[in-house]
């Protein structure tokens, strides 16, 4: 949820800095509709009633739904700011796959928010995680609508898609005449 911050703060960035919102219109990414398949399984998987049932392929369906996003993230390298998002994109990927299909929490982290949800979790506590600084060591305050643990890879992705946004909104070559 972290990264939903990421498109407010852009577009109110983007104004402050001249730019325009409709010029976002003319953005084109390509593969956006997998990268959006991708992102719906991992809100399904997540999600009553196919969260608590998903059982010992969650993983799979985690990793496959994550590397499907990437795979479209990468597609779009070339948009000015989509490489941060492909940075931060490679690094969650990297820590789910070594860790066995989920993305591993630090305890302290995830206590603050609540601990983990009910049914299946893209967290889990692993005592000894791989990969551990590209984990969620991080957590968003309670204070905040959809506080959650949070990554180095989900701060990146964030800056990315902001970044991604105002550049988008301040370039005028996008407007057409």
């Amino acid at each position: 949820m972290f990264i939903l911050y990421a498109i407010p703060i852009g577009i109110a960035t983007g104004y402050l800095l001249g730019g325009r919102l409709d010029r976002l219109a003319v953005l084109r990414l390509h593969w956006a509709p997998l990268a959006l398949l991708g992102l719906a399984v991992q809100i399904a998987l997540f999600s009553d009633p196919l969260g608590p049932v998903v059982g010992d392929a969650g993983p799979l369906l985690y990793v496959a739904s994550t590397a499907t996003v990437f795979v479209a993230v990468l597609r779009n390298i070339a948009v000015p700011g989509v490489a941060v998002i492909a940075v931060g994109a490679g690094c969650n990927l990297a820590a789910i796959v070594v860790n066995g299909g989920a993305m591993p929490a630090d305890p302290a982290a995830l206590a603050s928010v609540g601990g983990l949800p009910p049914g299946y979790s893209n967290s889990v506590v692993v005592a000894e995680p791989v990969l551990r600084p590209l984990t969620d060591l991080f957590a968003l305050p309670t204070w905040l609508p959809f506080a959650n643990v949070f990554s180095i890879g989900d701060l990146l992705i964030g800056i990315g898609l902001a970044a991604t946004i105002i550049l988008a909104m301040r370039n005028r070559a996008a407007v057409a005449s």
